[in-house]
């Protein structure tokens, strides 16, 4: 595997760590010092919504500067970030913690470009491959952040406020690895080939079944997710360590597949992969729905992971059958500007939700966006073999 794509995983999993942390506590925080109960999922759902809309800026910026300066420049960026994060929790300022929040969106909105990076690092054979094998990195992610949220949480007087201060060394850890990645791009030139309108490019279906294969497995994905924590700890009285070992087991749900998802694509194919996807998260769901007790929680959250993954994964893998080279930068932004737009929207709704309609209703909700994800497939299908 090319060094780059070594560096970004390690990279990655070191920063990525910011957002296991922050799904972990951000909702528990937001519990303690939010005006309203309501409200306590915000804080998450300010990461995501800043992760949406910084998706464009940051592909804008990466085709201005590179890659590279743009990596090592968000890094530094999220450390500073973080540092207010930890000052605004040991204010008890929640507003302001959802405005450090959101901006850390803008640093994840560059850690989700990782995989695209480590695309242009290897051979075409190898697309699948190198964008599963940088998402290994969250394996490790999914440790770091909640065990460092854990030890720091009495850091400093006030709970969690030195969780989010551990995250400074985690992004300055990042930065001294970027050093040694190289802007690369294999086989291709920049201005090889023409490039055509967004509208052009929207028309395929290939498009859209990549696009949408990444967007519900998201949606649904952090739709749940966001949710576990409050109704895990806070609704149903399970304890922080219990609802830390469902998150973490989550976590690395979503990211050891990584490890054979782009062997998987090479066997059964991108179609086949996304339906095993969807039905996964079927099963997800009547586990989730069958009881409130932990191991319900943590094999629906499991369930999750895995299908998460191969939805997104199968989604990056298709994505660049949607475009030429010197494209890449305006439909990778479009891509995530969709992807986390929806993701926002998952995630902001889903704190009210179940306080409002209950676990098992919010639950119930996402089976028409699961359907929506059949459809595609099966219109992808159908056009695909019909050329």
């Amino acid at each position: 595997m090319h060094r780059n794509v070594w560096i970004l995983t390690i990279a990655q999993a070191l920063m990525t760590s910011m957002n296991s942390l922050n799904v972990f506590v951000g909702g528990l925080i937001g519990q303690q010092i939010a005006p309203s109960e309501k409200l306590a999922t915000l804080p998450i759902a300010s990461a995501i919504v800043g992760t949406a809309l910084f998706t464009v800026p940051v592909t804008m910026i990466m085709k201005k500067i590179g890659r590279k300066a743009t990596f090592m420049a968000v890094a530094l960026y999220a450390a500073v970030v973080a540092l207010l994060a930890a000052y605004s929790v040991y204010q008890s300022h929640f507003y302001l913690f959802c405005l450090s929040t959101f901006l850390l969106g803008f640093s994840n909105a560059t850690l989700l470009q990782y995989r695209f990076a480590a695309m242009e690092s290897v051979h075409p054979d190898w697309l699948s491959r190198a964008a599963s094998f940088v998402l290994i990195g969250g394996i490790a992610s999914a440790f770091i952040g909640p065990e460092v949220a854990v030890w720091g949480k009495d850091l400093l007087e006030v709970p969690f406020a030195g969780s989010y201060l551990t995250l400074v060394g985690l992004n300055i850890g990042g930065l001294l690895l970027l050093l040694f990645y190289k802007n690369t791009l294999i086989n291709t030139s920049e201005n090889d080939d023409p490039q055509r309108t967004l509208v052009e490019i929207i028309r395929q279906p290939v498009f859209w079944t990549a696009v949408l294969g990444a967007t519900v497995g998201y949606a649904v994905m952090t739709f749940i997710m966001t949710a576990t924590p409050v109704s895990m700890h806070v609704m149903d009285g399970h304890s922080l360590e219990h609802t830390k070992w469902v998150i973490q087991s989550h976590i690395v749900a979503m990211y050891l597949p990584s490890v054979i998802t782009g062997w998987l694509i090479k066997k059964l194919g991108i179609f086949r992969l996304m339906i095993a996807g969807l039905i996964i998260y079927i099963g997800c769901l009547i586990f989730a729905l069958s009881g409130h007790a932990i191991h319900q929680y943590f094999i629906a959250l499991v369930l999750l992971g895995v299908g998460w993954n191969f939805l997104f994964v199968g989604g990056t893998a298709l994505l660049p059958q949607a475009y030429r080279n010197a494209e890449r930068f305006k439909v990778q932004g479009l891509n995530e500007l969709i992807i986390f737009s929806t993701q926002a929207i998952a995630s902001l709704s889903s704190g009210w939700i179940v306080f409002t309609l209950g676990w098992e209703m919010m639950l119930l909700t996402t089976i028409p966006v699961i359907g929506l994800q059949f459809v595609m497939l099966w219109i992808w299908k159908r056009s695909s073999t019909s050329m």
